[in-house]
């Protein structure tokens, strides 16, 4: 492979998924992601317009940011969404995260379930955090049930906060602690 360019730089490998640096490479594939409500709809950001230079934008705001991943199909390199950390607060070992497919067809599949356990190996093993939490959307269903079955608790709703097609929806919080991470797992870090 001399001379072929790297486009993902596998960091955390799972079984069928990696988590790589995104590439500035993919905005055209982020930029039609971001741009279809059956992905937006569900990121809270549907009233968000991007063009391909905007999410080129996007993506070097990524690259400086060492918390913010692409999903990969680890057969075949083929980028499935995204995965990141943010809110990171080392003195609370606390931090946010979020996560998406982008194709409807990889969804539903294990892949977001896959690369989230490889987030929170990391972030728990190597960034020593001891509580991570997310929000999801009521009407999220298929959302929800992953995040559960990766050890996910829900801790409060925020009622009626988002607006989507004439109806309100609840806004909902989950969080998982570490020792609950690891012992349901038998997990000790990130590989």
């Amino acid at each position: 492979m001399a001379g072929q360019a790297i486009k993902y730089y596998p960091k955390l490998k799972g079984e069928r998924v990696c988590l790589s640096p995104v590439s500035r490479d993919d905005a055209p594939v982020y930029a039609r992601w971001m741009n279809d409500r059956g992905v937006t709809d569900f990121l809270g950001n549907t009233w968000m317009l991007l063009d391909v230079e905007k999410e080129k934008e996007i993506l070097e705001g990524f690259l400086k940011d060492q918390y913010v991943f692409a999903i990969v199909k680890r057969e075949g390199e083929e980028l499935l969404g995204n995965i990141n950390f943010f809110a990171l607060n080392h003195v609370h070992r606390s931090a946010h995260c979020g996560l998406f497919i982008g194709e409807p067809e990889r969804r539903g599949l294990g892949y977001g379930r896959e690369a989230l356990e490889l987030l929170l190996g990391f972030g728990f093993g190597a960034l020593n955090l001891n509580n991570v939490m997310l929000e999801v959307f009521s009407f999220n269903k298929a959302a929800i049930a992953c995040y559960e079955a990766v050890g996910f608790k829900r801790i409060g709703a925020r009622r009626q906060a988002y607006f989507l097609d004439g109806v309100y929806h609840d806004e909902i919080y989950m969080d998982i602690l570490a020792d609950e991470f690891r012992q349901s797992r038998g997990f000790d870090g990130a590989r």
